[in-house]
């Protein structure tokens, strides 16, 4: 009796399993076109992402590009000892995690306010403009951008400069006296992101039904009420989403713009991981190294993204 039930038992879990198989199938038969479209992002991922982590493998080997992948000896985790141990470590990462928390308690509320001041903007012509000029600057490069930053800020032409000549004050060399390159660095981000990080924002905010701000008029509420009630509430989930993406690139200070403004005089208050990884990496061909402190920063970014995610859930729900 107990054989029959057991052959029973598993003849109905292969029925239901065939069940399911035939329901997916159908399911996607159904929406072949949407999966076909859908083809070529997943063979992008798996192609230019999943297979080349493989490579950090090299970060517990003494790759020798002579020996090649397979044949360079294994070393565990020296290269992560390195790293940790190395005389620079604590300063580029004070460097890059001072960096990243600036950007992203500066950088990540000013498109939100940006957003909602644009939003009670009725005159078309005005909004439209603003928004114009405010997102161009995410398309000017970095160089540009330093560029740019040169022509305004240099102390023998720069145009800050000459107008304190004219009043009176000794210039100041921005670009580089350490005390300067910080709020240098988060300003010049926010004002190349700041118009471009509004856009998702101004998406969610059309997507607030009109009817509660009727609502919130009737009961008597003011603007900021509106604002704190029904307007911040609306764009809540967006809000927790792009922080928790922000939040996984708390080591990622941004290559580009740094390695721009950073020099000999101001790289004791701007050097970062990244920066220090190029110059080990490229320059030096420590490619182990190199490789160990990526996968030291996706770790942590993981585990990061991991942590906010819960926290984001505990806050408001599933937000998926």
């Amino acid at each position: 009796m107990r054989m029959n039930s057991t052959a029973a038992a598993s003849t109905t879990d292969k029925s239901i399993a065939r069940s399911r198989w035939s329901s997916s199938w159908k399911r996607i038969m159904r929406f072949k076109i949407l999966y076909l479209l859908l083809l070529p992002e997943l063979l992008y991922f798996v192609i230019f992402k999943y297979i080349p982590m493989f490579g950090i493998l090299i970060a517990f080997k003494n790759y020798n590009i002579g020996l090649g992948f397979w044949d360079s000896p294994w070393v565990g985790l020296n290269n992560f000892r390195n790293f940790i141990d190395g005389v620079y470590f604590w300063d580029i990462l004070n460097n890059t995690i001072s960096i990243s928390l600036y950007k992203l308690l500066f950088g990540f509320i000013a498109p939100i306010i940006l957003a909602l001041l644009i939003n009670e903007v009725t005159v078309s012509w005005f909004k439209k403009t603003v928004q114009t000029v405010t997102y161009l600057p995410h398309f000017i490069s970095w160089v540009i951008t330093y560029g740019l930053m040169v022509a305004l800020l240099s102390p023998g032409e720069g145009f800050v400069n000459l107008i304190m000549k004219q009043y009176g004050f000794q210039p100041i060399s921005f670009l580089t006296e350490s005390a300067w390159i910080r709020p240098l660095i988060i300003s010049s981000d926010i004002w190349k992101e700041i118009g471009w990080g509004a856009i998702l924002y101004l998406a969610a905010l059309a997507g607030i039904d009109p009817s509660l701000y009727e609502a919130a008029r009737m009961d008597g509420a003011s603007k900021w009420r509106q604002l704190w009630h029904v307007t911040l509430p609306g764009i809540r989930n967006v809000i927790i989403i792009l922080f928790i993406i922000r939040l996984s690139t708390v080591l990622d200070a941004g290559f580009d713009q740094i390695f721009m403004m950073s020099n000999t005089f101001n790289a004791d208050r701007s050097d970062i991981i990244d920066t220090w990884v190029y110059r080990q990496g490229i320059e030096q061909m420590q490619i182990s190294l190199a490789t160990a402190v990526g996968v030291f920063k996706s770790v942590i970014a993981f585990v990061l993204v991991v942590g906010a995610n819960k926290v984001a859930k505990k806050f408001d729900g599933q937000i998926w």
